[in-house]
């Protein structure tokens, strides 16, 4: 999951990013987590812009983050094919990605994911795209 889908997540209650959170959360799927994207969510977070837009205490970020890392499955990063992206920051989601053999990653931002994630056989998505596709394969069970 990108970074700028957790701040949105926290930002507003009621879009996709929220229900990507929840359903992390609740393990409707599998979640991949690095220390360093941890640490990248953490200080984005606990700016006070979004501190401010969310109406969230850093108390507050620190529990839903170790609430995350709970259900997560740890992976270890490996620096393997830095730097790969325009962002710096978003070499990390693809990092924690490949390494952890993600099905996809979730981001608002799919034009800059797109070249590099998918010769790693990783598919990009909005978090709308996601969760739609996350009903249907819940419906097919």
């Amino acid at each position: 999951m990108d970074t700028a889908v957790l701040v949105a997540a926290f930002r507003s209650d009621v879009g996709a990013s929220r229900r990507v959170l929840k359903a992390a959360l609740q393990r409707r799927f599998p979640l991949l987590l690095s220390a360093p994207l941890m640490l990248e969510y953490e200080a984005v977070l606990c700016r006070p812009e979004h501190l401010a837009a969310s109406g969230a205490t850093v108390e507050e970020v620190r529990e839903v983050l170790d609430g995350m890392a709970a259900v997560a499955k740890q992976i270890r990063f490996a620096f393997r094919w830095w730097p790969a992206l325009r962002d710096p920051k978003d070499d990390m989601v693809l990092e924690t990605a490949i390494n952890g053999g993600a099905h996809a990653i979730i981001t608002l931002n799919k034009r800059d994911f797109i070249p590099i994630a998918v010769q790693f056989g990783c598919a990009v998505t909005s978090p709308g795209d996601f969760l739609r596709e996350l009903e249907r394969r819940n419906q097919e069970r």
